[in-house]
Formats: C-alpha cells, structure tokens, sequence
C-alpha cells in the first residue's frame, strides 16, 4: 500500500495558511460528533473518539470545530482524543455564536463576549494559542471594528496566529480586511449550492483559504444514470466521493471539511483524496450546479 493511499488526506495536496501553516487540504468538520442538533453528547462517545484519532492516521492535517458545536462537546472532545497534538495538526475554531438549543444558533459579537469565547477555546482543547479562530458569524447589531478589534487585541497577545471569517459577502471580507488581516472564510458552497461563487473567485485572487461547509450535498444529482452517478462508476467511487473530489479540483483555495460521526463514514470521504478528474470532467460537473 502507498503512503498516499494509507493516508488519503495527504493524497489532495497542500494549502498554506496566512502563508505560514501548511495543511492537507481534504480536512475533518467537527460538527457531527456531537447530539443530535449539534446539541449535547454524541450517541457514541467512544466512536467519535475514535473518528479523531482515524482522521490523523489517515492524514488530515486540519480539524475545524467551534466552541458552539455541542456547545463545548467537539472542543472536548478533540482534545480527549488528540492531546497533544501532533506537530503538524491545525485546530481552527469558532467563536461568536451562543446555543440556547438544539438547532438555535443566535450570534453574539460583543468584545467582552467573544475574549471569553477565545479563552474559554484555549482552556478546553488544552492549547496557548489558537492557530486559526474564526468569526463564526458577523453580529449586525455590533460595529464590526468591535468583534474584530478584539481578535486583533488578542492576536497581538500572542492567544491567537490567524483570523477567519464565515459565512460573509465579498464586500465583508475586504472591510474586515481593512480591520484585520484575514486567512480564511467559511462559506456554504457544494455542488448544488453555489451562491457564494463571487467569494470564492475572490479569495482565490488574494490566496484566502476557502473553506465550504456542508460539502457533501449532491441531492438529485446522485441519481442514477445521471452524469455524476455515471462518472463516479468511473472511478469505482461514490457520488459524494465524486462531489468532494470535484472541490478539490475546483481551486487550489478550496479546503472541504467532510463531517461524520462514524469511522466507516470518514474512510469513505477521506478516500476522494486520491481520485483524479479531468478538466472535462471538472468541466461537465461544474455545469450541473
């Protein structure tokens, strides 16, 4: 067995983040090994302990959690199972939104709330300094010199390396990099969802990591007989598979975070890191979104 196929992850190539963090780009979203809606412990504490430590062997190089994913749970449990990290891991997480309960997601960008989040992040996954934190999303009820000046404030103190945004437009990203320099943006974006296109043409311009979440959705497009369907038995693989693959060839900034909560689940998203598309391929399932 090659060293590419043992560890797949690594298979998909390499992003540099805020120019100084190499990561493998076919990375693990954290958000999945928690209850059901992102609420609480997960049905199978052990399993998800175990998805962490099989996504390092398998070469993923950058976990994304969030202090709100459980709340707190993710960040446990990253923590519990990977402690101390390997040299080479990248823990992003985020910060900014509070969980009143299952599936409620209000945000909150006050300075003295979002230093409390950062510190809180640092204490639970065992860390001095959070190489990337993100945003989680931009409060409008708070000036966005506010959120963002605290980030700064604590980037300067040596707690923070990087800064993130999510789920932001084109003309957020570049006033907040009038702010603070930003590495990074956290976008739904798939296959079949592609409203975020302007912002991810953008970020690969500036070299800004993009980070799709929810990168697995294919809907319809699964079907058989259909072109994915039809190019996935091609490569003797899935069409999720397929769809991730297909990210990963969409631009050299794009960094998908597959989420699950079961060992099986993860081999099986990790394995899109070793297919190869043509550009007419690339080219048919661009198309269909």
């Amino acid at each position: 067995m090659s060293d590419l196929s043992a560890r797949p992850a690594a298979a998909s190539g390499t992003f540099t983040l805020g120019g100084d963090l190499p990561v493998h780009r076919l990375g693990f979203g954290a958000m999945q090994i928690t209850g059901p809606g992102v609420w609480g412990e997960p049905a199978d504490r052990d399993e998800a302990l175990r998805v962490l430590r099989r996504s390092v062997e398998l070469g993923v190089t950058f976990i994304d959690t969030a202090d709100s994913y459980g709340p707190y749970v993710s960040e446990d449990l990253i923590a519990e199972a990977l402690h101390p990290y390997p040299d080479d891991l990248l823990i992003a997480t985020k910060g900014g939104l509070t969980r009143s309960g299952p599936n409620e997601w209000p945000p909150l960008g006050r300075p003295e709330y979002l230093r409390q989040c950062v510190e809180m992040s640092l204490r639970r996954l065992r860390l001095e300094r959070i190489d990337l934190y993100q945003l989680h999303r931009i409060d409008p009820t708070v000036p966005l010199e506010e959120q963002l000046g605290v980030l700064r404030d604590m980037q300067g103190e040596g707690k923070i390396r990087h800064i993130g945004l999510s789920e932001v437009s084109v003309d957020e990203l570049e006033a907040s990099r009038k702010i603070v320099d930003i590495v990074s943006v956290q976008n739904l974006y798939n296959l079949t969802y592609r409203k975020s296109q302007a912002l991810l043409d953008h970020c690969e311009r500036q070299n800004i990591g993009f980070i799709p979440w929810f990168p697995l959705a294919t809907g319809k497009l699964a079907e058989p007989g259909g072109i994915l369907a039809e190019a996935a038995a091609r490569h003797n693989a899935t069409p999720a598979q397929l769809a991730l693959a297909w990210l990963l060839h969409r631009s050299p900034v794009m960094l998908p975070i597959p989420g699950t909560s079961k060992v099986a689940h993860l081999e099986d998203n990790l394995a899109a890191g070793t297919i190869s598309l043509t550009p007419e391929e690339t080219d048919q399932l661009s198309a269909l979104g």
